[in-house]
């Protein structure tokens, strides 16, 4: 399913590249920092409105959304983000990355892949679904890119994997990911093993025995380390007797 390109605006301001204080006093100003580079120009470092750039990204086309880039002062040129940053805890867009794009060169974008229908294998032999491609990797004009691929796996039985090169697609589109990797299967359901309530119980009783073992083998050997000692100490005493008999 091709996307159409958006008609809409982004607005932007040209900043200087600074240090993480520049870029706290640009959000403190209810913008954000970005980069905006591609098309064979100059890098060029602006401020853009996190709220529109936020809708942009929860579009149907999300972050292959091409849109015009309005630079105040001069620059004007479609453009789509290839990058973001959140702040971890609050969620709130830190940083983005857009890419300035021309119309009649092909690109490479990720889209991602929505399984579609109830596989057989699910529905008449009791298995499970997996999806282990979300997305896949493509080529094609800016116009031609889809917002996603739909993936039909109703025939999709035990034993029979989906791959990316059974995907449907136009002959616009190119593949980039390998055309062999699986996208998804149908899988028994793994049985887990429960333990016994009895049997826990029996085991956590059980005497720790190779302590206990440890134990007295480490008292042995220290009452065998005394011995020596007291007889030593035995045969000291005599001694001491005959000396006072010579006196």
């Amino acid at each position: 399913m091709a996307t159409t390109l958006e008609q809409n605006t982004l607005e932007a301001q040209p900043r200087e590249a600074g240090t993480k204080n520049h870029a706290r006093r640009v959000r403190q100003g209810g913008k954000i920092p970005a980069v905006v580079y591609g098309a064979g120009k100059e890098s060029i470092s602006i401020s853009v409105d996190p709220r529109h750039v936020t809708r942009i990204l929860n579009s149907e086309t999300g972050h292959n959304t091409i849109f015009d880039l309005a630079l105040s002062g001069g620059e004007r040129s479609k453009a789509m983000i290839v990058d973001w940053q959140y702040e971890p805890i609050k969620g709130h867009l830190l940083h983005i990355d857009l890419k300035r794009i021309a119309l009649d060169k092909v690109l490479k974008v990720s889209v991602p892949i929505f399984l579609v229908g109830e596989a057989a294998g699910v529905k008449q032999e009791g298995g499970i679904m997996e999806q282990m491609l979300r997305e896949v990797e493509i080529e094609c004009l800016p116009a031609d890119i889809p917002s996603h691929i739909d993936a039909d796996v109703s025939q999709l039985t035990f034993g029979k994997v989906l791959r990316v090169s059974e995907l449907p697609h136009s002959d616009k589109i190119k593949f980039i990911t390998d055309e062999n990797q699986p996208v998804a299967h149908v899988t028994s359901v793994k049985e887990e093993v429960v333990v016994a309530p009895d049997a826990v119980a029996a085991e956590a009783a059980a005497p720790a025995e190779p302590e206990v073992i440890k134990k007295g083998k480490q008292e042995t050997e220290e009452e065998g380390a005394e011995a020596p000692a007291a007889k030593a100490e035995k045969a000291a005493k005599p001694e001491k007797a005959e000396k006072k008999e010579k006196k």
